[in-house]
């Protein structure tokens, strides 16, 4: 069954190489590098590349308000090429403090945003001269200097709310979930296929450990983060399930911040959004993710200590056969 690895903020930039590396030799289906405001996500899929083989790489995500969709498809064009057909450029509209107070950009339109973002990028990769009227965009003439190696590059879409799912299912090769509880997954997942089959991906906060409590409170401590920061993950929670929790998290980040607030996470939150615990914990957990409906679980490795052995852990449990 395919399994994917997504290796993130929590690693270093030799991190993410080293783990790589070790991934190369393994069966899993694609390796994912997030962005946020650390590594710069083509530099490091090029770099990724170098240290693989037959493995797909992708963009998890790049947001469409930090670069023009002309750029995005220079990068895609480039590291596609680099990786020998490999890539897969996971696109998605990051959050309003990202776009707006770290880039300084507008947070507006993001669904006809998204959306003549695709049209745009598939055209200028297919090798064709781009000129493009939309409702925010007005391209002329733009034509690439290389010569891609194929004609398509596979489009995944990040989406959260009900818009963005249905025009990944409209426009999208996949979709990348995250932080979705499995039983609202599994309903809209069966909801959406109904209709079209895409690749259906969900990243997975990941951690293993021999001791099942070091797992918890690490995976623990990266939810409390997410909750605490990413207003749009706390809003779809609070609508699924877990509104109190959401609550309480973000009520005590604003007091001490990230300190203790993971402690406020209930287990029925924990069991529905992450994998955590020992090898064999997390096997089972990693099943009822699967039974959800979701074609490619990504592990988002999480690590505990010191990452090399942390990461061999992690690689025994589910890629070892």
């Amino acid at each position: 069954m395919r399994i994917g690895c997504s290796l993130g903020s929590l690693l270093s930039i030799n991190n993410v190489l080293e783990c790589s590396e070790v991934l190369s030799k393994t069966n899993v289906d694609s390796i994912w590098v997030p962005e946020t405001w650390g590594m710069e996500n083509f530099s490091m899929l090029g770099a990724v590349s170098n240290k693989t083989k037959n493995q797909k790489i992708g963009s998890s995500i790049i947001n469409i308000y930090s670069r023009s969709p002309s750029t995005i498809a220079m990068g895609a064009a480039t590291v596609d090429i680099l990786s020998n057909e490999r890539l897969i450029l996971g696109l998605g509209t990051s959050s309003v403090p990202i776009v707006e107070y770290f880039h300084g950009s507008k947070f507006d339109t993001p669904i006809q945003r998204m959306k003549e973002y695709v049209e745009i990028i598939r055209l200028a990769v297919s090798g064709k001269t781009v000129n493009y009227k939309g409702s925010i965009f007005n391209l002329k003439n733009f034509t690439l200097l290389i010569k891609p190696k194929r004609l398509s590059i596979p489009i995944y879409l990040a989406a959260i709310n009900q818009k963005m799912v249905n025009l990944a299912w409209d426009i999208g090769d996949g979709v990348i979930f995250y932080l979705r509880p499995i039983n609202e997954m599994k309903n809209t997942i069966s909801k959406m296929q109904s209709k079209k089959k895409i690749d259906v991906t969900c990243q997975i906060i990941t951690s293993v450990s021999e001791d099942s409590d070091d797992a918890i409170k690490r995976a623990k401590k990266t939810l409390a983060f997410y909750v605490s920061v990413g207003k749009i993950y706390r809003d779809f929670l609070a609508k699924n399930g877990f509104k109190n929790e959401t609550e309480s998290i973000y009520e005590e980040y604003k007091k001490s911040g990230l300190k203790t607030n993971h402690e406020l996470i209930s287990d029925s939150m924990l069991q529905s959004l992450v994998i955590a615990g020992t090898s064999e914990e997390c096997k089972k957990q990693l099943t009822n993710f699967r039974n959800s409906g979701i074609n490619l679980p990504i592990m988002q490795f999480n690590p505990i200590g010191n990452v090399s052995e942390s990461f061999r852990l992690f690689k025994k449990t589910f890629l070892d056969e």
